[in-house]
Parts: structure tokens; sequence; C-alpha cells
């Protein structure tokens, strides 16, 4: 489809190249149509078949220039050509007979007739051509409001349909966190915007903001500003204004360019309330979610704190009551199950510190090159007590891999997987932990052959808080945050971690950090 001011130039000549153009034009039809006029006499046609051409003329230059002026000369000069050159005397504007001037009017009629109607027609194809443009401009703004992401992106389409459509400069200045923000600009390259971005002009935007009224030029508030201002609102809510440029060109057509303008704000009012109403929704959803986190938290803390705190405080006061009754080996069986329920605390507050420093980001890493056997055995030294009913193998590619880490972290990461393992698996079964290179990551894996974990788990496995709920597991341990947090820990050192299936049956985790380059294979 052709550009709007494409069209309004083939309408309206513009200046004195495109005046040219159509009198030459019109010189051009009528030589013509004289030429085959001259050469219809010479053959002896009549002379109604002479004043045919000239009527072919006069369409033909109706339908090629731009104004009705042209249709009205051509219909004169028609009259005339014929009078002077096809009737007696001839090469004189003078006619003997008088039944020519009947001839002359009716031709000269004929003739304005036919300009005028096929104006007329020109005019109403243009006139369609334009409301198809602007209609494609609608239906198109509308695409884009709905693919549009986020406010800004709305409001930068709205300022680029809104040039499209009139052709002048457009400001969108969205309403964000309650004040006006920058505007969103659709203008042509060589444009001076400092006269549309002075603070007065930005003070005619306000205003219109603050009041949900038209303002700026062309109407009776602040009317020696640049660009008229319009609310874009909805439900009482302005949610921008919309500028456009009236020092560029005539004022805007109040009855239908105006209209259309109005009608496209509207569509970009519906976009930004849509918006909004998405925005305010997350907002709902992520407090609900953190409401819901909390009472999980709450919850969990309270039961997984609950049992532990109640065997220590218990086999403390059976000590203190009984300890001089009391042989060494019940002594000793209560003094590590207090260790015991002492340690599982101390990780319990390390996870949720840890959880917590990693998700809000004021964990700093210090990453160095450590041996990935030392960090494995450090980690089981740690579970050394708990895995006496499991045997643990460790399986290395070489002595000698190393990989760039938070010592501190990964040791916590191997800790609760092996942990996992040895919670979820029966008493007897091996647990397996190997560590190989890849390129440029460490793999390490920690593999058991335990029930194995139902797919449908899969997916949540590493949620905070989520648990599977296993009945070979410890229920005091069901707060669900060591696999979340290695998770966590991983991704902060730019590795992955999984979960699949070790076939026949039984549970592989993976994951991978960066290998060291000075590694020695």
């Amino acid at each position: 489809m052709e550009d709007r001011s494409d069209l309004m130039n083939k309408r309206f000549p513009r200046n004195s190249a495109l005046i040219m153009a159509d009198i030459l034009k019109t010189i051009f039809i009528f030589l013509g149509a004289t030429a085959a006029g001259i050469w219809f006499s010479f053959k002896g046609f009549d002379e109604e078949n002479i004043i045919m051409l000239y009527l072919l003329g006069v369409l033909l230059t109706s339908l090629s220039v731009n104004g009705p002026i042209y249709g009205l000369i051509a219909s004169a000069c028609g009259v005339l050509l014929f009078n002077y050159l096809f009737t007696p005397p001839f090469y004189t504007f003078y006619f003997e007979d008088k039944s020519y001037l009947i001839t002359f009017l009716v031709m000269f009629t004929a003739s304005f007739i036919t300009s005028y109607l096929t104006m007329r027609i020109k005019k109403q194809a243009y006139e369609a051509v334009w409301k198809a443009y602007h209609t494609e401009i609608l239906l198109e703004t509308s695409q884009k409001f709905q693919q549009a992401e986020g406010t800004e992106d709305i409001c930068q389409e709205a300022a680029h349909q809104i040039y499209r459509l009139l052709e002048r400069t457009a400001l969108v200045y969205p309403i964000q966190k309650g004040a006006l923000a920058e505007p969103l600009i659709a203008a042509a390259p060589d444009t001076d915007m400092g006269n549309y971005l002075s603070p007065e002009e930005r003070q005619a935007a306000s205003w219109v903001w603050q009041h949900n009224q038209p303002a700026g030029a062309g109407t009776n508030t602040l009317e020696d500003r640049k660009c008229l201002y319009l609310p874009v609102w909805s439900h009482d809510t302005v949610f921008a204004v919309a500028a456009a440029a009236m020092d560029q060109k005539p004022d805007i057509d109040q009855s239908y360019e105006k209209s259309l303008l109005i009608a496209m704000l509207n569509e970009c009012a519906l976009a930004l309330e849509k918006e909004a109403v998405n925005e305010s929704k997350k907002q709902i959803s992520m407090r609900v979610q953190q409401e819901q986190l909390r009472a999980n938290l709450l919850r969990a803390i309270s039961h997984d704190l609950r049992t532990p705190l109640t065997s220590i405080s218990g086999n403390a006061g059976i000590l203190i009551d009984n300890g001089s009754v009391l042989d060494e080996q019940k002594k000793m069986r209560l003094y590590i199950d207090i260790y015991e329920d002492s340690i599982w605390l101390i990780q319990l507050v390390e996870n949720l510190l840890s959880v917590t420093r990693i998700e809000n980001g004021s964990m700093d890493l210090h990453m160095e090159a450590e041996l990935i056997e030392e960090i494995i055995q450090e980690a089981l030294r740690y579970l050394e007590r708990r895995s006496l009913e499991h045997p643990v193998h460790v399986q290395l590619s070489d002595d000698l891999l190393m990989a760039k880490m938070d010592a501190r972290l990964i040791i916590q990461v191997l800790i609760n997987l092996v942990d996992n393992a040895l919670k979820y698996t029966p008493s007897g079964s091996p647990i397996s932990v190997s560590a190989r290179q890849e390129g440029k990551w460490m793999v390490i894996q920690i593999a058991d052959e335990g029930p194995g974990i139902p797919e449908k788990h899969k997916s949540h496995i590493f949620e905070m808080f989520y648990t599977i709920g296993n009945r070979n597991g410890d229920n005091r341990r069901s707060l669900g945050l060591g696999l979340a947090l290695c998770q966590s820990i991983i991704n902060a050192h730019g590795g992955t971690i999984d979960i699949r299936d070790n076939i026949p049956h039984g549970t592989i985790f993976t994951f991978t950090l960066p290998a060291e380059e000075g590694t020695i294979l």
C-alpha cells in the first residue's frame, strides 16, 4: 500500500514542479487528440468522431493530473481546438453555421461533466485508499499492542503508530511508579527534538496527567505549546500522556484524523490497563507465594526443630537425674544421640543461612583450585558416624583431579547429597562417589542403590521445602532445604546439577564444576 504522504502528493500538488508536470501532461494529451483529429479529417471521418477524440482527451487529462481545474481547462481547450481546426472557416475562432454554437455548448458540457465525474471517482478512490491505510494502521496497532511486553514497549509502539497516522513527531509519556516517566519518541531522523523536550512541554504533559484533560496546541489550555497533549486513560486512570507535534503541519482534521487518533489511544489505554492488571496479579501471586513460603518455613522448622530438641533435652534430663545408676554403655549411647541431634541442628541452621545468602546475593564465593579427592574425603569425614551402616566407595579417574570452587560450599553440597543417599536407602546398600573430567568441566556423581525417586517427583526435587515423604527416610529431616541449597550453590559456581535413575535401581545425582586448567591427567 502506498504511503499516506504519496497519496497526498498525488491529490494536492505541493510545488511548481508538480504543477508544471500536470500542464505538460495536459498539453501532450491534447496534442495527441489534435493529431488524431487531423488524421480522422484527412480520412473523411465525420465531425462527431473528432468530437469524441477531444472528449477522450478530457477524460485522460482528468485521470492523469491532480486537481479539478485541469478538467475545466481541458474542456475549454477541446472546444476551442475543434472550432479552430475543424469548423469552417478553418484556422479561426469564427463560425458561420450558427448550429455549431449548440455543438460547442453540448461538447463543453459533456466534457465538463466527464471531467467532473472522473475527478470525483478519482477522489473517492483516494479516500478509499486512505481509509484502507488508516484501517491497516489501526489493525496493526492492535496487533502490536498485543505482542508488546511491558509498559515501555506498549508506549513505544503507540508513539510509532501515532507518527505513522499523523506524520508528525509523536511522544508518549508513560506513568510509572506514580510519576511521569521519560517519553518514548517516534520522529523523522533529522528532527530537532529540543523544541518538544523543554520543561514547558513536559509541564503540559504533567498537567494532562493530573487533570485527565487535553492541553497544548489547538486547545484552550497551555495553547502556546508546540504539541497537542492527550491523556491515555481508562476507568478514570491515566496510564500515559500522548503528544503530537502541531508546528510541523496544518491542524489535525477534527472530524476524521482526530477520531482515529482517539481510537488508537483507547487501544493503547486498554493494553496499558491489561498490563497493569497483569502486573498487579504478579505482585499478588508473589505475595501469596511469599506467605506460603513463610508458612511452610515456620511449619517445617517448628516440626523439625521440636523433635531433635526434645530428644536432646530428654537425654540430657536422663543423664542429670539418673547418671549415677546408668552403666557406661548406656551413657555413651545417650551422649551419641545428643551429639547427632546437635550436629543435625547445626547442619539445618547452616542450610537455612546458606540458602538465604545465596538467594539474596549476599554470599561471596571464594574460588580457588582444589583437589577433588580432598574435598570428597573432608565431606565423608563429617558423615563418618552416619555412614557406618553403608559402604561408601570413592572412584576417581585420577588422583590429581582439580576444580575451581568455594571448598566450604562444595563440601556442604557433598554432605547434603551423600546424607540424602544415607537417609533414603536401606541399611547395607552401597553408595558410590565418583569424579571425572569432561572437557572444561569436572563431573561428580553420587549414586545409590535405593528404591529410587518416582518420575513425578524429579521435576520438583530441587524446589525449596519439597519432600517426597519416603518411608525409609528419617522423618524428622523433612525440611526439604538440602537439594535446593545444592542447586543454588552449583548454579552460583556456573555448573549444573541433575538427577537420573541408577539402572537397575537407585538414584544418581550429577553436578559439574569448572575444571582447573592445570589438572594433570
